[in-house]
């Protein structure tokens, strides 16, 4: 279900706790599994789980119960914008209703070109660089002004 290069890396993940804390290494296995599939269904969970020799209940609390796992499919650009309070108060909601009215779509939804998916997110900690937006979540984007969003979307075409 997993190409080879991503069990390595589901490997390499396990190989960091002791054999008897297997479990700790389902974060960053369901993280390697979404990278390739770009969704977790509920058969990748399960085959996670498999393949770390965990329950599947302790593969789905992970992957229900952090934002950064996607259940569903997403654009090839899933665009979180965090709206917790320091970056409400310091223009979180004036960033995602900019990035609403340039994509077409509200937030949990992805454009009909499936190129972009737009979610709002809690804190990503650095409030001191709002409001931020994390894309695909991995790259943190700060400072996110309508200059700032639009020269990113340039750089994602």
């Amino acid at each position: 279900m997993l190409s080879q290069e991503s069990l390595a890396q589901i490997d390499r993940e396990l190989a960091k706790y002791p054999a008897d804390q297997r479990r700790s290494a389902i974060m960053g296995a369901l993280r390697i599994a979404q990278t390739e599939k770009r969704y977790l269904t509920n058969e990748l969970i399960e085959f996670v789980a498999s393949y770390v020799r965990i329950p599947p209940v302790a593969a789905y609390e992970v992957a229900t119960f952090y934002n950064m796992y996607d259940r569903k499919p997403v654009g090839k650009y899933k665009l979180t914008v965090c709206t917790n309070l320091p970056c409400a108060l310091s223009g979180g909601y004036t960033t995602a209703d900019y990035l609403k009215q340039k994509l077409g779509i509200g937030f949990g939804e992805t454009t009909a070109d499936g190129k972009f998916t737009l979610a709002e997110g809690e804190c990503m900690g650095a409030c001191g660089y709002a409001p931020v937006m994390l894309v695909n979540n991995h790259s943190m984007c700060n400072h996110m002004t309508p200059d700032a969003i639009d020269k990113k979307l340039a750089e994602l075409e």
